[in-house]
């Protein structure tokens, strides 16, 4: 693939692939399972939270210096190694476009009902139709020029009024109730929770293809073809960005919901009532005045994903299209066009016909993507020491060592999923409901107040 080379370093034309990475990676996973991981747990799953992150990172970062060192995406490192692996790909991605972005554009719907000028939690489906034609017009409208400034411009002010709001909930959290005691992270009730919350954290491993197609747009857009080491400098940003957020959100649901005694079971909720339950949890300790800031934060967090799904799928989707059918590169804008608003379309349907429980369909996605994350891993770690990589790009003794540390972890798990699925599950709901039982003793009914 020849495109333009210039030896100089220029980094801040290289910045950007990482930047919207976070900004797809900063959704489901942050704002709604790390949040939840902080109130049930407290600080019980952070470890845990770091240890997914860890055992990713090799993956995604093989993704990114596959790109800087041959010049191609991973996709087409996918298809040197056969077609065979491609599909299997586009086939697991297919799965993964519909069901997550209809998601995560539901989500963004519910909490943009908690903004005062909103009065329509009756039509939320609508909303949620209406964000996934606005981000399709500003993708097919802006190309990836305009992605890349909304993406930096979100990322930004999300993590700015993030932090600010773990500072003042730091501040002013409230005391662990008498008599008070959390829930146990590793007991059978957990083992669904926990392979949800591992499944996009930071985010499922096929979007690791993602940044070496908006590379590609990047480096066409400033004339700037990015080093080996510039585009791992761009990784490196956006991926430090998403672990600190995730650690600021279970923080936040550590420091408020947890410490008032308030377990959250966010898949019962109707979108208004996870939109209300969601900012009241917050301003009722905090105060009415960080309304504002958590219904900004929080929306900004799930436009942000929905906006990078939303051009991230169709794009490796259009690319994969192309590979698969030895078809002309130069086709690439027309066939991700074409997979976008195919993509609104399945969408729309799974939203109005499909989606009867606000999270559960999120939650049954994220499961997906941990158990098919050993698949993807091993793609991205076979690619990365194919002949077209320079030697010096391949991945060195610590290197080989976390990445099969890493698969050995998703396989365990995976393993203790499919056990706790089909032998223990009926235990397991047991167990849940008398945990409920023994929670609701301690906790006073939510009631939604009036906007702010």
């Amino acid at each position: 693939m020849q495109l333009f080379w210039q030896p100089r370093t220029d980094l801040g034309k290289a910045i950007g692939p990482g930047i919207l990475m976070a900004g797809a990676a900063i959704g489901g996973s942050h704002l709604v399972s790390s949040t939840q991981a902080g109130a049930l747990y407290g600080w019980s799953l952070l470890g845990l939270l770091l240890l997914a992150n860890l055992f990713k990172y090799p993956f995604f970062l093989y993704a990114v210096k596959y790109r800087a060192a041959t010049g191609d995406t991973i996709l087409h490192g996918y298809r040197r190694m056969g077609k065979g692996l491609l599909a299997a790909f586009f086939g697991l991605n297919l799965v993964n476009a519909f069901l997550n972005t209809a998601g995560v554009a539901f989500i963004s719907a519910s909490l943009f009902l908690a903004f005062p000028f909103v009065d329509a939690a009756e039509h939320v489906t609508g909303i949620a139709i209406g964000i996934l034609l606005l981000c399709a017009a500003i993708i097919i409208a802006g190309h990836y020029q305009l992605l890349d400034k909304i993406a930096k411009v979100v990322v930004f002010l999300l993590a700015v009024s993030t932090l600010t709001a773990v500072i003042v909930a730091i501040w002013q959290s409230a005391e662990i109730p008498e008599g008070f005691v959390g829930r146990d992270p590793w007991d059978l009730a957990s083992i669904g929770f926990i392979i949800m919350f591992m499944g996009w954290m930071p985010a499922p491993i096929d979007i690791a293809a993602w940044p070496s197609l908006w590379r590609t747009s990047r480096e066409i857009e400033t004339g700037h073809r990015a080093t080996v080491g510039e585009s791992t400098t761009d990784f490196h940003i956006g991926y430090i960005v998403t672990v600190v957020l995730a650690v600021f959100f279970l923080a936040l649901g550590a420091l408020v919901m947890y410490r008032a005694g308030a377990g959250i079971e966010l898949a019962d909720m109707t979108a208004g009532e996870f939109s209300a339950r969601f900012i009241e949890m917050y301003t009722s300790t905090i105060g009415d005045w960080a309304h504002w800031l958590i219904v900004l934060a929080a929306f900004s967090a799930m436009f942000s994903t929905t906006l990078t799904c939303m051009d991230g799928w169709p794009r490796s989707l259009a690319m994969s299209t192309l590979l698969l059918f030895d078809r002309p590169e130069t086709g690439l804008r027309r066939t991700l066009v074409a997979w976008l608003l195919f993509t609104v379309v399945a969408c729309i349907v799974i939203i109005q016909f499909l989606l009867t429980d606000l999270l559960a369909m999120l939650q049954f996605a994220m499961v997906v993507s941990f158990l098919t994350s050993p698949v993807f891993a091993w793609l991205n770690y076979r690619a990365i020491q194919r002949p077209e990589v320079p030697e010096k790009d391949r991945p060195g003794p610590v290197m080989h060592v976390l990445s099969w540390a890493g698969m050995t972890f998703f396989i365990v798990f995976t393993l203790l999923f499919v056990v706790w699925f089909f032998g223990l599950q009926d235990a397991a709901e047991e167990e849940r409901e008398r945990i409920q039982e023994e929670e609701q003793a301690l906790v006073v009914p939510f009631e939604p107040t009036a906007r702010v």
